[in-house]
């Protein structure tokens, strides 16, 4: 609607079927389709432009996430970055911060935590450099004393 590009379906390479727990972290190319529990982080691999996550209502990651584009239906306890897009679709729930390019939210998603609205996400982590944003680290005396 009003132009909007919904993420092309691509090929599912991988599939965590409904009744199967993953502990430990998940780096997938092409398409993963979640319908289990993944207890660690979710990644496409770096060449894996494509690579498109899509979490069902029955999915559950406990971990962070970072991805191309993404569409979650499911459960996220964790950081999300979508470097390109994020679909959250009505059943989606997420426990932590999200980093996006592009946001679709259905009514009745949810996300308890920050948005961050990052055009650059694709381009930094693409190009490995650090973010160009201010970073002040406090030293540790500094802090004690007041």
């Amino acid at each position: 609607m009003f132009g909007s590009k919904k993420i092309k379906s691509s090929k599912i390479d991988t599939l965590i079927g409904q009744g199967v727990e993953v502990t430990g972290d998940v780096k997938f190319q092409g398409g993963l389709h979640l319908d289990g529990i993944v207890k660690g982080n979710v990644e496409s691999a770096d060449s894996a432009e494509g690579a498109v996550l899509v979490v069902s209502d029955r999915g559950r990651i406990e971990g962070d996430v970072h991805v191309a584009y993404a569409v979650i239906n499911g459960e996220v306890v964790g950081n999300v970055y979508a470097s390109e897009k994020l679909e959250l679709s009505a059943h989606a729930r997420i426990s932590g911060n999200v980093s996006y390019n592009l946001l679709e939210m259905a009514s009745g998603a949810e996300i308890n935590g920050q948005m961050l609205h990052d055009p650059k996400a694709a381009s930094v982590r693409e190009d490995k450099q650090e973010p160009t944003a201010n970073v002040h680290h406090l030293d540790e005396s500094a802090v004690a004393q007041g």
